[in-house]
This record gives structure tokens, sequence and C-alpha cells, in this order.
């Protein structure tokens, strides 16, 4: 079976919704995105749900946290034996001895109050794809100090804990996803923001293999455990880093970024749509809440035409990128009011409709 076969410009979600009233936000889910539906991040619920604090728990010696510092303390009694726990745990689940202890590195209710209804919506309605998500590895990495302040990513020992972690997550999130519908393929996001960064002041000693591959660890285990592997970046990215760890899907604010990913026109043709890859247009601008406001339908298909363009006149096939697109908004919509979110997502859906009905 080819897990991406039937993904041809439809409508995916990001993270985040500004709700703070569950039904009201899986309303929303269920209106726009019946095709593949989401488990949306509502940190307006509980903070919990921010991208960065939804993916701690389990983590050795950081529960209890300050989510203003993110800090790991590495140098106490707890962290090391934690630590120990942890790759024991890791062992046992990925070996399947001991798949009962997956469970404490999932979701609980206190940092996803939308996933109970996520699996209802699978278990109802049995969609191809449901799409779940992660933190990246990178921007976890690069989020966390320890206690000396100075970033996780550079210890391979925490690095590694990360990477296995973030695994660990994106598992728990397939197992449900299958266990609500056993036909349902799940597609799992890393949010990565900070790889907009690499090659700046703030990363220059970072090599960007090292990066590349804690990405592919991650999307690896995604695949190799029935998941579609899908990465999120809504900057200005260097496309090389997210195409070598040969993720599945890549989304990208193409609301102000579409000219800058067609510079890299030969490896998205090459090494990403020739090899089955998915792109993932982030046209509608949850990032620029005035032109969220006044654009219109017909706007966003002109966009889309742009886009494609950008590619087919450095030489790539119409057809290889309209077969492997897929549409979004440029980034999540946490941030917005809620009616402009909610216009957000019906324009995402909308996109998505009046596409398909062309190609």
């Amino acid at each position: 079976m080819n897990q991406l076969a039937d993904l041809k410009l439809k409508a995916l979600a990001i993270g985040s919704l500004p709700h703070n009233n569950l039904d009201d936000a899986m309303s929303l889910v269920k209106k726009d995105f019946s095709e593949i539906p989401f488990f949306p991040q509502l940190a307006n619920i509980n903070k919990n749900e921010d991208m960065i604090i939804q993916v701690l728990e389990g983590l050795p010696s950081f529960l209890p946290y300050n989510p203003e510092n993110f800090v790991l303390d590495v140098e106490s009694e707890i962290f090391m034996e934690g630590l120990e726990e942890f790759f024991t745990d890791y062992e046992e689940i990925v070996s399947g001895e001991n798949v009962e202890k997956l469970e404490k590195y999932g979701f609980s209710k206190d940092f996803s109050s939308s996933f109970p209804v996520f699996e209802k919506i699978i278990s109802d309605t049995k969609p191809i794809y449901a799409k779940g998500q992660i933190v990246g590895p990178f921007t976890l990495a690069t989020t966390l100090t320890d206690n000396n302040g100075k970033a996780v990513v550079y210890d391979e020992t925490l690095r590694d804990i990360i990477v296995k972690l973030l695994c660990l997550k994106a598992l728990w999130q397939i197992n449900r996803i299958k266990g609500a519908n056993s036909d349902t393929v799940p597609i799992i996001f890393m949010d990565e923001p900070s790889i907009s960064q690499l090659g700046t002041s703030a990363y220059l000693t970072i090599n960007e293999y090292d990066v590349s591959s804690m990405i592919r660890e991650v999307s690896d285990f995604i695949k190799d455990n029935g998941g579609v592997s899908a990465i999120h970046c809504c900057g200005k990215c260097d496309w090389v880093v997210p195409i070598a760890a040969e993720v599945n899907i890549i989304n990208f604010d193409a609301y102000a970024y579409s000219e800058h990913f067609a510079l890299f026109n030969s490896i998205i043709d090459k090494n990403f749509l020739q090899k089955g890859g998915k792109i993932a247009w982030g046209l509608v601008p949850t990032l620029d809440s005035d032109a969220l406001n006044s654009i219109t339908i017909d706007e966003l298909l002109i966009r889309f035409d742009n886009c494609v363009k950008n590619l087919t006149k450095r030489g790539i096939d119409e057809k290889l990128i309209i077969e492997n697109s897929l549409v979004t908004s440029s980034c999540g919509a946490g941030s917005l009011t809620i009616e402009l979110a909610e216009r957000a997502m019906d324009l995402v859906n909308e996109l998505s409709q009046r596409l398909r009905k062309r190609f």
C-alpha cells in the first residue's frame, strides 16, 4: 500500500487554535478537516498545550518545571536515576518487550484536552488519514538548557534523549490513531521553527548534518512504525536539511516564502518530488492578521498558481508538482482571534476543494 497515494490537494491543519472551549474547537476540526482530522493544541484552555511544554511529560528531571526557563537539571541525582530508567524504558518499548510502558510517554489529559475527542472522531468517521504532531528535535534541543544555560543540542547524550523522547511521543500517537481505526494512516508533523535560524550567529557552530540526522532519526522511526513523517517550518529555511532527512511531507509559509523555496528547485525535483515527497503549501496567511482578514479565495488560487510557476519555470514538471501538493495555513492559528482562526481554517478547506475540482 502506498500510504501517500490519496493526499493530492487535501487540506491539512498545522497545530494550534485559540479557542477556550473544547467543543467549539473540535467542531471546527470536524467541519473543515473531516478527511484529515487533527488534535489542536489549545493553550488558552491549558498552558501545558504549548508546543514545547506539551512534549515534556516523561522527560527525566524536568517536571515540575519552570516554563520560563526550560532547564534540565542534569546535575541532580534525580536526573541520573531518571536517565537510566528512560533508556531502559525506550529499549523495552521499541523491542516490544514491554509496550505498556509507552503510556508514560504519551499525552495525559493535562497536556492535551483534545486528544480523546480526536480519537473518537477517528473511530466514528474512519478517515483515511489523521494528523498528529510533536515539536521537532532541533527546536526542542535548542530550547531546553542545562544548569549552566547551555542548549542541550550541544551535548550528545542530552540530544539523544530528546530524539528518543520525541520518537516515543510519535509512537504513542501512531498507536492511538491505529487503535481508533486500524486502517487510518497517521501523519506525524514535526514543528521545526528553529531550523530557519541555521547559519545565523546563534547557531554558527552547529553542523547541518547533525541537525538533519536528528530529524531523520525521528522521521525514520515514524515511517518504520506505520506513519507518514512531515515537517513544518514557517521561516526562511535551508530546505536541504529536511530533504536530506527524507521526510515525506514538507510544509512551509508559502504565502511569504514561495520564491525562496523555489531556489532549491534542483533538490526539490530530484531528491524530493521524484522520490514521492509531498509539498504542503502554507498559503492561508495566519501570521499576518490584516492579510488574512482581507484575502479572498480567488486571490489564494492565484497565489497557488504562482507557487507552481515558481517551480515550473525552473524546470520541474507541473503535473509532478500538482500530484504531490497539499494545502495548509502558513502556520498555526493559536495567536489569532477565534473569528480569524475560523476564517483561516475555512479558507484552507475551501482552497482545497476548489483546487481538487480544477485538477
